[in-house]
């Protein structure tokens, strides 16, 4: 999954931030295992049966690179430009992903017409 992001975004001239990754979901608010947006194909974490995660690449317009302000909490991009911060859970249930978030009221909120979210659900895993 790392790979196929880092591919897609790095190909459309954006950067990953590599410092905040995806985690996995339960009784905390972040768990393992990290689930890093980028990275070496084969080389990721892999999805399993019962595995809820949280999918969220940070994608910045320029680098990659960011800085944390003294809060602890508050990230900005090192070069001042745009980022966006996303985020899809996903369950793994009888060797299937299922979309637990939606962003199916923004886009009726703001006329957008997209299948993404079904298509993600046509998507076959490898576990």
């Amino acid at each position: 999954m790392g790979n196929a992001i880092q591919k897609y975004t790095e190909a459309h001239g954006y950067g990953v931030v590599r410092e905040l990754v995806g985690h996995g979901l339960g009784q905390k608010m972040h768990e393992d295992p990290e689930m890093p947006n980028y990275g070496k194909r084969g080389r990721g974490k892999l999805f399993v049966e019962g595995m809820v995660v949280a999918i969220e690449p940070m994608i910045n317009m320029g680098t990659r690179n960011i800085k944390q302000l003294k809060d602890g909490w508050t990230i900005l991009t090192a070069d001042g430009k745009p980022s966006a911060h996303f985020e899809h859970d996903v369950a793994i249930i009888d060797g299937k992903p299922e979309l637990l978030s939606t962003f199916a009221y923004v886009y009726k909120a703001l006329g957008i017409v997209s299948n993404e979210e079904e298509e993600f659900r046509r998507t076959p895993l490898n576990i």
